[in-house]
């Protein structure tokens, strides 16, 4: 009986040109990877899961950002809103409601929300309010001093100091 020869892979890549030594894979496991530590420093190892992201409108004026969002049936007490520097983070929970009967339909958003925003400018966050009526939030959120936009007044000098030689 004879047994199986073991051959050894080296000899079979020596064969082959300098460029399929390696795993072409091996890049993009690389890349993945990294984004994946992106993704959990940013949003953290054991972020809780989010249900939804309302719908909002973003509007920019000279002093402040506006931000309407659509929470109906949401009440004040089920929202924070919180700033950490450039971001405005909206979080809250839409209850269910105690229904008699049976269900057949539902088709309405429940449960926890989270929306996020990345400001483009600085902003004065002492300042922030927020309103809510009619179902949408309203936050206006001021513009620091220092990102407010500055007119430059520009004078002009009369004559010209060109000397001849």
């Amino acid at each position: 009986m004879t047994t199986p020869v073991r051959r050894r892979n080296g000899g079979a890549m020596q064969d082959r040109p300098l460029g399929w030594t390696r795993n072409p894979l091996r890049e993009f496991d690389q890349l993945l990877g990294e984004m994946s530590g992106l993704i959990e420093s940013t949003v953290g190892g054991a972020a809780p899961a989010v249900a939804w992201t309302p719908l909002a409108d973003v509007r920019e004026s000279d002093d402040a950002f506006h931000v309407e969002i659509e929470l109906p049936g949401v009440k004040s007490k089920d929202v924070d809103v919180e700033a950490n520097g450039q971001e405005l983070v909206v979080t809250g929970e839409v209850k269910e409601k105690q229904r008699e009967g049976v269900l057949r339909r539902s088709t309405r958003r429940t449960g926890s929300f989270e929306y996020r925003l990345r400001l483009p400018g600085e902003i004065d966050a002492e300042r922030i309010k927020g309103q809510l009526s009619d179902g949408v939030l309203t936050i206006t959120v001021p513009k620091a001093e220092i990102a407010k936009p500055r007119h430059v007044e520009i004078s002009e000098t009369s004559g010209s100091t060109e000397s001849s030689g």
